[in-house]
């Protein structure tokens, strides 16, 4: 590919589901770095003690099932089988393997065996007392550790260790698949996160570049929603897509998204974006402020405690539990279509949440599309899930110098003892004329942005000849232009002069496909949008794929601020006068409180010397008096908590 072509298919993101042609006939997988490198086996050097049926296994001949390819035997039965897998030659050969060295055969074990020049029947010397058996005897060392023991020259528990290891849970692999090809620069690789494959598409290098182009959809209209929940009508085919889910803290998101790219135009060009086919969160109050935990775990570990505030926890985590479930109800058809299913969902409560049991569940432990999340997430929002989503389908473009590696990776002499060699650190390549200019061209504007100093932004972008459609330089993923920028810093007047001066395009997407507009962080800014749609007119720009609602006219937006101001204060004409009506009936009641006050200090209508009966007014404030004001706030806080949880009986009794 030439250089131009090579900088135009990385100039722009680029994605699983559509990759360019000259990339994806090309495309190789690279050597990966847990996978150990091994010498194809050459004919010549074969012992001529091998067994037949290992050559022919490496000739292209299907194996049997009861069969070992990596000893090259085969056995009648399926115990003799799994006699042979855990003999010491099947040991050795995967130790072998590790190595990457060849396996041997039967015949040149035994010989290996042989030439032991210690007895198997284990170390005479170094003994001690956990050496022996209950029965006082020495226990026989095993022949394959012996043999470890003396090619080696390590320890006798190697074997034992990597027999450990073997049982751990985890592949240990690398979450990331590297890719490179011709028709990209040498030192540059296209990485693919490996959860997006299957187990058997990973096992062989032809079977991932397959799945790999398996993978390629072409863009689709979006199906048809159902305006009252929000998902696919009946009948209506919807294509591959994957369901992401996240619970936590009382926030649950999930989202089912299409993987079939979605055809918009942004300045007169077809651009492709995700299709959300469904979604939905839920928050419930669910966690102890200040403390950390959700309730629940807090009475498992000190037991239920008796404050309104736990009721109402445990009451939202039993609701949060029934709105999840049934939401997976709802969409049990999607899910079961999915492709893969990515869940994230930490702690056991969160965990029973999703996969029960319970009758009727959705979601299953052991159901081989559950995937997790191969990075680090935030708070569950459909905001996170749609970042997770474009994470996941994102192709990563890394770029190293191959040389310089392998200059890093070689092993340094020792010159001086106990003196740690660090490799020479290579200069940063130093900068061009344009990179240069362009970074100065980013310090100035971003400063001037957010001074909102429009008048000298539009000057400066006319005095430096700069494109409306200028992106900063170094790169910023979250506003990667000046209307980006502007509109995240709800600068209202810098949005109308990018816009309607200086012919910014509002339909360019940052890396998280997000448009200008929908960084706006208030009415004004998004009033700015719609301002600028109707003095551009309609073919401008496709509003709609920048997001931008329906053009607004500066006639509508001062009748609506006089409509509103006017709302305004009648609102505050009728909240003036129930406030002065409030204050009466309290004047009113205090008065009356005070004569009942008079009254009972004068004795009336009791007994000489009989104690008058205090209000329960009178009483708090006798309670409180002397106190501190954090101590007054505290046992009012107590007085309403014990008030809630009285209600909350009474309703729970009805």
């Amino acid at each position: 590919m030439a250089p131009a072509k090579e900088e135009a298919a990385l100039s722009k993101p680029l994605y699983v589901f559509d990759l360019p042609e000259e990339i994806l006939s090309t495309i190789t997988l690279k050597t990966q770095p847990h996978l150990p490198t091994r010498e194809p086996p050459q004919p010549s050097e074969k012992s001529a003690e091998e067994p037949a049926e290992r050559l022919e296994s490496e000739n292209g001949s299907p194996a049997k099932a009861t069969s070992c390819n990596l000893c090259g035997l085969n056995f009648a039965t399926v115990p003799d089988q799994r006699n042979h897998v855990r003999s010491d030659l099947h040991g050795y050969n995967l130790k072998q393997k590790l190595k990457g060295l060849k396996p041997v055969g039967e015949a040149d074990f035994e010989k290996l065996v042989g030439d032991l020049d210690e007895s198997i029947s284990g170390s005479e010397s170094d003994e001690s007392e956990d050496d022996f058996d209950d029965d006082g005897s020495k226990p026989k060392e095993s022949t394959l550790s012996a043999l470890l023991k003396k090619q080696a020259k390590i320890s006798g528990s190697e074997f034992d260790e990597f027999a450990s290891q073997k049982k751990q849970r985890g592949s240990g692999k690398p979450p990331m698949l590297w890719f490179t090809s011709p028709s990209l620069p040498e030192n540059t690789s296209l990485g693919i996160y490996r959860a997006i494959f299957t187990e058997a598409e990973q096992e062989e290098e032809s079977h991932i570049i397959e799945a790999l182009r398996s993978k390629q959809l072409p863009p689709t209209l979006p199906p048809k929603l159902n305006p009252d929940g929000g998902i696919p009508l009946p009948n209506t085919e919807i294509g591959p897509h994957y369901f992401l889910c996240m619970i936590g803290g009382g926030h649950f998101a999930a989202m089912v998204v299409s993987l079939a790219p979605k055809l918009a135009k942004r300045a007169g060009a077809e651009e492709r974006s995700a299709t959300v086919i469904a979604h939905k969160t839920f928050h419930r109050y669910t966690t102890r402020r200040k403390q950390g935990g959700s309730q629940s775990a807090n009475d498992s570990a000190k037991g239920a405690a008796h404050s309104a505030g736990s009721s109402l926890r445990r009451y939202n985590e039993a609701a949060l539990v029934s709105e999840v479930r049934e939401l997976l109800t709802s969409w049990k058809t999607l899910i079961d279509s999915a492709e893969l299913i990515f869940i994230r969902a930490t702690g056991t409560t969160n965990r029973r949440t999703l996969f029960g049991p319970y009758e009727g569940q959705v979601l299953r432990n052991n159901d081989t599309r559950n995937r997790g999340f191969p990075f680090s997430t935030r708070r569950a929002t459909q905001k996170e899930l749609m970042r997770c989503f474009v994470e996941l389908t994102r192709v990563k473009q890394s770029t190293i110098d191959e040389a310089a590696l392998a200059t890093l990776n070689a092993p340094q002499p020792d010159t001086k003892v106990f003196t740690p060699s660090t490799p020479k650190q290579s200069k940063p390549p130093k900068p061009t004329k344009e990179e240069e200019e362009a970074a100065l061209h980013t310090t100035q504007i971003t400063s001037i942005i957010k001074r909102s100093k429009v008048p000298a932004l539009l000057n400066y972008l006319k005095s430096n000849t700069i494109s409306p459609t200028f992106t900063f330089s170094p790169a910023n993923h979250h506003t990667p232009t000046p209307l980006h920028l502007a509109a995240a810093l709800n600068s209202a007047p810098a949005v109308t002069a990018l816009l309607t001066k200086a012919g910014a395009d509002p339909t360019i997407m940052n890396d998280d496909a997000r448009t200008p507009f929908t960084l706006a962080g208030d009415r004004a800014t998004r009033d700015a949008f719609r301002l600028a749609r109707f003095e551009l007119g309609e073919s401008a720009f496709d509003w709609d794929a920048a997001g931008v609602p329906s053009a607004l006219t500066r006639s509508e937006l001062e009748k609506r601020e006089a409509r509103e101001k006017s709302e305004k204060a009648e609102e505050d004409k009728v909240e003036a006068a129930r406030r002065k009506a409030e204050t009466e009936r309290l004047r009113k009641e205090s008065e009356a409180e005070e004569v009942k006050k008079r009254e009972s200090r004068l004795g009336k209508g009791k007994a000489l010397g009989a104690a008058p009966v205090k209000s329960g007014q009178e009483k708090r404030e006798e309670e409180m008096r002397g106190l501190t004001p954090e101590a007054r706030a505290r046992m009012e806080r107590e007085r309403r908590a014990r008030a809630a949880e009285e209600r909350m009986k009474r309703l729970q009794g009805n």
